[in-house]
């Protein structure tokens, strides 16, 4: 396991996606990170039973934690939580909007209590603005920030097929929560860290943004087609299996003329002549390159490909991703039996480290009581 973060302390009162992202990725990199549940606990563990009984979401945003379960609107377990976040140095939350707040635990009261804490919201909208007190899950801020917009085909919307809002919420937080502390071994103070899935998500909009706003220019909704660069796109081969394609520029065009279409002229045919020609002729384009590509198996066509050095990418099922050649795997022990999962994307010094166990609900209560309890901490 990483120690990086070996003797940060994180509370977290957290739920569903982002938030717990956020704290795995703390964990992983060896904080102690005390997840507070509600007594029936996070409801992210009902989302499925399909991995051997635990949901495929908990299992991956939550090893490594300890799980403690509090009901906040209870005195004595309200004061636990209050001692533990004064041994802290990051509290987390990402309860409904206003809800930590009429517990007692706002982050201005705590920062004002505990100046070097570290406090970190993540909600639907944000601390300011009109939206402030929405709710707002994945699929909704999906629609809400436009993504939605630039995501399908021409026959409609389609869903980004993973939470990548709350992803992006997640990945943010983490990236503040970073910074957070780097500026605090500066400074000695901590600071509050808002994000929301809104406001993550929309960072990651500025191109159609900056498209349309300056250039009025609406990104059409092209499927697993580049809405301006072609050929760049999907295409059947003969078997039925799929192979995405992309040509850059007109050294690329040219040879995968030659080498894959197996028709150097083509490249001088002044419907192709260009890329700006290729998207306003994209649909005889299309029927070329699905012609040649209907004659081959997949395997047949990526051999081309590679031999004309074309990039490509297989557009591959669930089936090949769960036997995919470049996966790297970690083995993550779950109350049920252990777990292989898909590794995280960053690798430290060429080795893959190891991660914490994922909790039972409420499986260090009683332990963390005993830690924390008032009358204990007064005498610590």
């Amino acid at each position: 396991m990483q120690q990086d973060l070996a003797g940060i302390l994180v509370v977290s009162v957290e739920q569903a996606v982002a938030a717990p992202y956020l704290t795995s990725r703390l964990a992983d990199a060896g904080a102690r990170v005390i997840k507070v549940e509600r007594p029936e606990g996070d409801f992210a563990r009902g989302y499925d039973a399909l991995v051997h009984g635990e949901s495929a979401y908990f299992v991956w945003l939550n090893r490594g934690k300890e799980s403690i379960c509090l009901d906040l609107k209870n005195a004595a377990d309200a004061d636990l939580l209050s001692a533990m976040i004064a041994r802290a140095d990051v509290f987390v939350q990402n309860l409904a909007p206003g809800v930590i707040d009429r517990l007692g635990f706002g982050a201005e009261t705590l920062r004002e209590a505990h100046p070097r804490l570290i406090t970190v919201a993540i909600s639907g909208y944000g601390d300011e603005g009109p939206y402030r007190d929405l709710k707002a899950y994945d699929l909704l801020v999906q629609a809400e920030s436009g993504l939605s917009s630039v995501t399908g085909n021409e026959h409609g919307y389609a869903r980004v097929g993973v939470s990548v809002c709350d992803i992006a919420a997640g990945m943010t937080a983490f990236q503040a929560v970073l910074q957070a502390l780097f500026a605090r071994e500066r400074g000695g103070t901590g600071r509050h860290v808002s994000v929301s899935l809104y406001h993550a998500l929309s960072d990651w909009m500025n191109v159609p943004y900056l498209q349309f706003v300056y250039g009025g220019k609406v990104p059409a909704r092209a499927g697993l087609n580049h809405p301006t660069i072609a050929p760049y796109g999907a295409y059947a081969c003969g078997d039925g299996k799929a192979v995405l394609i992309s040509i850059q520029n007109e050294r690329e065009w040219a040879a995968f003329c030659a080498g894959v279409l197996g028709d150097a002229a083509l490249a001088g045919d002044p419907r192709f002549a260009g890329n700006s020609a290729r998207v306003a002729n994209r649909r005889a384009l299309d029927d070329v390159i699905r012609k040649v590509f209907g004659a081959q198996p997949r395997d047949g066509i990526v051999l081309l490909l590679e031999q004309a050095r074309i990039a490509y990418g297989r557009v591959s099922t669930l089936e090949d991703v769960a036997r995919h050649p470049q996966n790297r795997y970690v083995e993550i022990a779950t109350p049920s039996g252990p777990v292989r999962c898909l590794a995280p994307g960053a690798v430290f010094d060429n080795a893959m480290p190891a991660f914490g166990p994922v909790p039972a609900l409420g499986e260090h209560s009683d332990r963390i009581r005993a830690e924390f309890a008032p009358q204990k901490r007064a005498h610590a």
